[in-house]
């Protein structure tokens, strides 16, 4: 099993300081993940608007969370 399938699996475990453990482990995983291919779109010469397209935020958004990559 992957690091995500087990944290998913057990973001629905019944005991909720598992729960909200795993919760925790696959919210940090996905702001690595994004930050990750951010910086790869940003590398490929993608825009700003295009990577707040990809991701159904706003412009603003996507640069100020990334805007030091």
């Amino acid at each position: 099993m992957t690091e995500a399938t087990t944290l998913a699996a057990a973001a629905g475990s019944p005991d909720p300081e598992e729960g909200l453990r795993a919760v925790l482990a696959l919210r940090r995983l996905l702001e690595r993940l994004e930050a990750i291919q951010v910086t790869n779109a940003r590398r490929q010469g993608w825009s700003w608007q295009a990577i707040a397209d990809s991701l159904e935020v706003s412009k603003q958004a996507v640069h100020k969370k990334h805007n030091n990559i």
